[in-house]
């Protein structure tokens, strides 16, 4: 990562270390926080979309179970199980609810989400 990245709206969020297979994670940054998830089959595919659940109303997506609907990835929230895109963040079963989506990398041992 340069210090041109950077000042272009990178931010390094955590170590790669921190990322489990198959799990997420949440960073807590200036605007809210970040659910980071890394595939389970595929350990360099990552996903980052707001952790802030619209539906149940709280920041719990990281705790989110990952998993596949017809080809799509999707986080499926603690609460009431709805199922997020991880591609888009919009929510399958009602279109009026969805996450932000948030461009995500792995530089330098870290994790880096671009705000």
């Amino acid at each position: 990562m340069t210090a041109a990245e950077i000042s272009a709206g990178w931010v390094r969020v955590c170590d790669e270390q921190a990322l489990l297979p198959g799990a997420g994670v949440a960073a807590r940054l200036a605007h809210g926080q970040v659910a980071i998830f890394r595939s389970a089959d595929d350990a360099a595919t990552l996903w980052a979309v707001g952790n802030y659940d619209p539906i149940g109303g709280a920041n719990v997506i990281s705790r989110g179970i990952i998993g596949d609907l017809d080809g799509e990835p999707v986080v499926s929230s603690p609460l009431y199980k709805q199922h997020f895109s991880l591609r888009t963040g919009r929510c399958i079963e009602d279109d009026h609810h969805a996450l932000p989506v948030y461009p995500v990398a792995l530089r330098d041992g870290g994790v880096w989400i671009e705000l």
